[in-house]
């Protein structure tokens, strides 16, 4: 016991440290990143579906562990201790709980019917004569509510592409109005997992960041449905369904009580006994039913909820060594470089560091959740250096991650929607408009938003 409270008070007193800047420090995270990436070529050159995923995260990062616990300069218990500290860290079990709560209000809904409704609501609403910019909106409105783009592109692709074929809608066009959408309620959703996963790396409220967010999305949604506007080709008359509005106000509330700014445990507690509620008076669903699909959602997060844990203590050990020191050292470098103008440079050389670390973390792991969590820390650490607000750095650290999941041809929504469409994930994501316009619109904010003196 003295001896693990000491390991423990030594750890702890090391951390307070300053480390020292070493690139070494950060060979352990491109091991895991070259495990993960060169797995995805390979399988993907002997033409294995969804290349990308077929080695799982939580698989390919423990070599990575194990490396940072080698090169540590720390003795082996000490190490250890830092490692589990990582893992411990506050925003990484809230984090965690997060994602288990999200996870079971998707999958009650889904059981009870709440995807159906949706769906059915919004091909109610669409004119036939509007069906790209229509699917663009019905996407993204489930997305937000679902809080997934691969769960929204799943319920939506098949129903699109059936319209896409009656109408002789390009197969192409139609996917990247999906993909678009979904990418779009995704980013901007207060219970997915990139939402969850920002605003607790950076410290800030989901309804902050949320607002934060419609400052990019709102421009940026508005000229991409003018451009599948446009680009609209034929029409078709969709077959009138049943609407079961009941089913669509667990989703409703969430959102509403989200954006008020109640806590994100009570707003997905709520959602999950309203969702569970909904099943119990309209359908054939019992309170046993209610239980197990709680417990499947809790398994559907089961990757993500594992890997955050150990990204965690990965990220410890690589900050005790200073690895994120270095990564900060070599942006503040880039800063300095460019901000030698006049107030607020470094403050948006600051904002474009986090965007473009983030965004090549997500080239390289194809997952916008892992590679908002990998520089979660680095970025935060920038934010309060140039004075960033927690809202407007997790903003940009969702977007930018959003941006490259939506034109990556190897991203799991890429090849999902590729799949169901049986056109090349190539074509979809060059037709994923909204993720490049929303690049440029991002962008544009960055560099020429006027900041508070």
């Amino acid at each position: 016991m003295t001896t693990s409270t000491n390991a423990s008070a030594s750890a702890q007193t090391d951390s307070t440290k300053t480390p020292t800047a070493s690139f070494v420090a950060l060979l352990p995270l491109f091991l895991f990143l070259g495990l993960f990436i060169g797995a995805g070529v390979y399988f993907q050159s002997q033409g294995v579906d969804f290349a990308f995923y077929q080695l799982p995260s939580v698989v390919a990062i423990l070599p990575a562990i194990i490396f940072a616990l080698i090169i540590s300069k720390e003795k082996l218990n000490q190490s250890i201790e830092t490692f589990i500290a990582g893992i411990g860290h506050a925003n990484i079990i809230a984090m965690c709980l997060i994602y288990l709560l999200a996870g079971a209000f998707a999958a009650v809904a889904k059981a009870t019917g709440g995807v159906d409704a949706t769906v059915a609501l919004g091909l109610s609403l669409v004119p036939s004569n509007l069906l790209l910019p229509g699917f663009f909106v019905i996407a993204a409105f489930i997305a937000t509510a679902m809080g997934t783009s691969m769960g929204t592109i799943a319920a939506v692709a098949p129903i699109a592409l059936g319209v896409a074929n009656e109408a002789q809608i390009e197969l192409a066009l139609m996917a990247g109005a999906v993909i678009s959408g979904a990418l779009f309620g995704d980013n901007l959703s207060i219970i997915s997992d990139t939402t969850i996963a920002a605003t607790r790396t950076q410290g800030c409220e989901m309804k902050d960041k949320f607002k934060e967010n419609l400052i990019f999305a709102i421009p940026a949604s508005i000229i991409t449905l003018i451009a599948f506007t446009f680009a609209g080709q034929g029409q078709a008359d969709v077959a009138a369904q049943e609407i079961d509005f009941v089913k669509v106000i667990p989703y409703l509330t969430i959102l509403v009580l989200a954006v008020s700014g109640l806590n994100v445990f009570v707003v997905l507690t709520i959602g999950i006994l309203l969702a569970g509620i909904t099943g119990l008076v309209t359908m054939d669903y019992g309170v046993i039913q209610f239980g197990q699909d709680i417990y499947t959602g809790f398994g559907n997060m089961q990757e993500i909820f594992i890997l955050s844990m150990l990204v965690g203590g990965l990220a410890a050990l690589m900050q005790q060594q200073g690895g994120l020191a270095f990564v900060s050292k070599q942006i503040e470098k880039l800063i300095a470089k460019f901000s030698k103008a006049k107030g607020g440079a470094s403050t948006r050389a600051s904002e474009l560091g986090m965007a473009g670390i983030v965004a090549l973390t997500n080239t390289c792991v194809a997952n916008n959740t892992v590679s908002i969590v990998v520089t979660g820390d680095i970025a935060k650490e920038l934010a309060q250096k140039h004075e960033v607000t927690p809202k407007r750095a997790a903003s940009i650290m969702d977007i930018f991650s959003c941006i490259i999941q939506g034109l990556i041809p190897y991203g799991a929504q890429a090849l999902l929607i590729a799949s169901t469409f049986s056109i090349s994930p190539l074509e979809v994501v060059t037709h994923a408009w909204y993720c490049m316009i929303l690049a440029l619109v991002a962008i544009s904010i960055v560099i020429f938003r006027k900041r508070a003196s």
